[in-house]
């Protein structure tokens, strides 16, 4: 079975979040990581901070634009408060 992922970056440089999903997490943070992403590369250095999976792509690319709302980003934040306050 194949499974897609909603990820959550954390930029340590403008300390702002980036929402994306992908169908290889691994491969996709490291693309992120090497520069390899236009929306990301300047932005580095990056940290995977928050992950969920997803049975289809149409899931996680729902979740994806829900994360990005207003509403999805208090999300966010809830889930992750430890590291930010950390």
């Amino acid at each position: 079975m194949k499974y897609f992922y909603v990820y959550v970056l954390h930029s340590q440089k403008d300390k702002n979040f980036y929402v994306g999903y992908t169908d290889n997490l691994n491969r996709r943070v490291e693309d992120h990581t090497k520069g390899k992403v236009s929306s990301t590369k300047n932005r580095r250095p990056l940290k995977l901070i928050y992950w969920e999976g997803c049975l289809n792509q149409n899931d996680a690319l729902g979740r994806e634009k829900y994360l990005k709302t207003a509403w999805g980003k208090r999300y966010i934040k809830n889930r992750i408060k430890n590291y930010l306050t950390g």
